[in-house]
């Protein structure tokens, strides 16, 4: 049996997977972002490992055999997260999360006084990845700065309170941008650049080798073995499209999670950094991989949920109950509730519903948000296709995967077919597979592609209407931008 423990931002999720990959016991428990200032997203690490522990605890109780069986652990979680530990290993602060944008500042800086990030680094420095972050804590929380002993990512803190080891892999390691992302080793050149030193960073491995093993008080605890190897992992998508098979060149994926992300695999490194797109390892040996990130994708369907005091299913239902005309009458939504990253890399930009009326409907509201999400995908696909990237099948993962009329949609935006599959957890399955190839796995065994369960092909008759919308979404960011720069 092999673990996989996916820690995202709105909850971690747990599947155990038997030798043969099916999956045959999952649980889950929510998580909560706070936002004390304006741009700002944080979470307390203590959250995490408390609910690793009740998954765990869950997981036991589900299938207490299949469970005292596990071989391996794979672990997945959200990127860019800075988590801070001093030199007793004591949290200095709560984790600065991947979709805060306070560090727009700092990356301003860092892109002026140090292009070599734009190289070595192979992206584009943004709010959300972990060097400005602390850059920005250096310049405003300087006592918590200097008295950083290891910076972690998410996942990578849990791995250190399973193990005692401070240990990543490639794929996150990718998102901090200090990252040597060709080499796939830390780059002292882009540490020195926001004063830290290789000695504060964890060691790599691939996310496919063994990392560790479980402690063995905590094994005692949890009913395992004290022999349980810790795989690298992997970051969220990362490990998502090692979940879906997406391993060889040309693969790709949508996720719709939190944030909605398209990810392509590569070869080799292709790197893009003025169009936005980001150039990071995969969490397998000598793959690398393409991504567009949107900050803000089912987020929004869940924010505009809680404004009309509905359910995300009851809403999709009454969404798919509207006529063409209806849609085609729908306000248009920009879903930069989060500022956004792929294509505009704009953390001040806004969310905003264009064209109102007395006769909008709820449900309409809710299919303009669908729309405006698939629009901010259409962007992202659009530069990846401008850097030589050609998609022709998108697997569909995320809570979003669940909607056959967001699929549907983001067919006929896109004009290439989308394929969804039964296991909804692809990043906890993901992070199981590698602790499965941890295990000593055969790579085409494990990664193989999940059955299709749906898939849906362009339809031609939606796309003349839909491209004009799409037209239209494009002019209101660019009227918000000029209206902005008008504002006080």
């Amino acid at each position: 049996m092999y673990l996989g423990i996916d820690l995202g931002t709105s909850e971690l999720k747990a599947v155990l997977i038997d030798g043969q990959g099916n999956i045959v016991a999952s649980s889950h428990m929510a998580l909560t972002v706070q936002r004390p200032h304006p741009q700002w997203a944080e979470q307390s690490p203590d959250s995490w490992w408390e609910a690793t522990n009740a998954v765990a605890a869950t997981l036991r109780q589900k299938a207490p055999e299949a469970w005292a069986a596990v071989k391996a652990i794979g672990l997945s979680g959200q990127m860019h997260g800075a988590v801070l530990l001093d030199q007793q290993s004591e949290v200095l602060r709560d984790c600065i999360l991947w979709n805060d944008t306070r560090s727009a500042d700092e990356c301003n800086w860092l892109m002026e006084h140090h292009p070599e990030f734009l190289t070595i680094g192979a992206n584009m420095v943004m709010p959300g990845f972990t060097a400005p972050k602390l850059l920005w804590v250096a310049r405003h929380e300087p006592d918590i700065f200097n008295k950083i002993g290891k910076v972690l990512l998410p996942k990578d803190y849990l791995r250190w309170k399973m193990t005692d080891e401070f240990v990543s892999e490639m794929s996150d390691a990718s998102g901090t941008m200090w990252l040597d992302v060709a080499k796939r080793d830390w780059s002292d050149e882009l540490l020195t650049a926001t004063n830290l030193t290789r000695e504060q960073m964890p060691s790599l491995v691939e996310g496919s080798e063994k990392s560790s093993v479980l402690r063995a008080d905590l094994a005692s605890q949890w009913g395992l073995s004290a022999e349980v190897i810790i795989a690298g992992g992997g970051g969220d998508n990362a490990a998502s499209a090692v979940g879906v098979g997406a391993i060889n060149e040309g693969d790709a994926l949508i996720s719709l999670g939190t944030s909605g992300v398209i990810f392509v695999v590569n070869n080799q490194l292709q790197a893009a950094p003025h169009n936005g797109v980001h150039a990071f390892a995969h969490a397998l040996p000598n793959r690398w991989h393409q991504m567009s990130v949107m900050l803000s994708a089912a987020n929004c369907l869940r924010w505009v949920c809680q404004l009309l005091s509905t359910t995300e299913n009851q809403l999709m239902d009454e969404i798919g109950q509207l006529s063409e005309m209806q849609k085609k009458q729908a306000p248009v939504f920009l879903p930069y509730l989060s500022g956004e990253r792929t294509p505009h890399n704009d953390p001040y930009a806004t969310g905003s519903f264009f064209a109102l009326k007395n006769e909008t409907t709820r449900a309409q509201l809710g299919y303009a948000v669908i729309e405006g999400v698939t629009f901010g995908l259409a962007d992202g696909m659009q530069v990846l296709k401008e850097t030589g990237t050609q998609v022709s099948q998108c697997s569909l993962t995320g809570g979003g995967a669940r909607s056959p009329i967001w699929a549907q949609l983001i067919a006929d935006v896109m004009d290439i077919p989308i394929v969804t599959h039964p296991a909804s957890s692809s990043g906890a399955l993901g992070a199981a597979r590698l602790g499965w190839l941890a295990d000593g796995g055969n790579q085409d065994a494990v990664c193989r592609k999940p059955d299709v369960l749906s898939r849906f092909i362009p339809c031609a008759e939606n796309q003349g209407w839909l491209s004009q919308r799409l037209e239209v979404f494009r002019l209101l960011y660019k009227q918000q931008k000029q209206a902005r720069a008008l504002m006080p």
